[in-house]
C-alpha cells in the first residue's frame, strides 16, 4: 500500500464575501471551514454555499491553499 497519494484530502474553504469586505474593514474576521474532498471526483477547486458568521448570511466558500 502506497501512502503518498491519498484519494481523500483535507481542504480549507474560505468565505468570498469576507475577503472582499476585509479591505473596507466591515467584518471582524474571515469565515473558514475544514472539510474533505475526493481528489479523483473533484480535481478542481471546491465551492460550497455555507453560513458565514461574520457576514450573517449564506455565502460562497471557495477552497484555498494550505
Amino acid at each position: 500500500m502506497a501512502k503518498g497519494k491519498d484519494v481523500r484530502v483535507k481542504v480549507i474553504l474560505e468565505c468570498t464575501g469576507c475577503v472582499r469586505n476585509s479591505i473596507n474593514k466591515e467584518s471582524t474576521g474571515i469565515s473558514r471551514y475544514i472539510t474533505q474532498k475526493n481528489r479523483h471526483n473533484t480535481p478542481g477547486r471546491l465551492e460550497l454555499r455555507k453560513f458565514c458568521r461574520y457576514c450573517h448570511k449564506h455565502t460562497i466558500h471557495r477552497e484555498i491553499k494550505k
